[in-house]
């Protein structure tokens, strides 16, 4: 029994017809497309993050050539851009 029973000074509140059950499409509050675009983000993180270690490694393996011809003592010094752009690559699609 709910206070509202007892509120009406002893007459019983009318009962209510039951509903007919909705479909659960309609019962969800939320959009069925969006798990379409998390995937979308998820899978637009993955290519642009290799995409940006595949760019990073060509740029800096260009620039360890160049410098190699000039100055080849330097080569071991300048293989940190390698390695930044791997981890670009390993870790861009840790974010989403």
């Amino acid at each position: 029994f709910f206070y509202s029973d007892f509120a009406s000074c002893g007459s019983p509140r009318p009962k209510q017809a039951a509903r007919p059950p909705t479909p659960l499409a309609q019962s969800m509050p939320i959009e069925l497309e969006a798990p379409f675009w998390g995937f979308m983000g998820a899978a637009f993180a993955l290519v642009f993050s290799n995409m940006g270690a595949a760019y990073g490694t060509g740029k800096s393996g260009i620039g360890i050539s160049t410098l190699g011809v000039g100055q080849p003592e330097l080569i071991m010094k300048s293989i940190v851009p390698v390695v930044m752009a791997g981890g670009v690559g390993v870790f861009g699609p840790l974010i989403p």
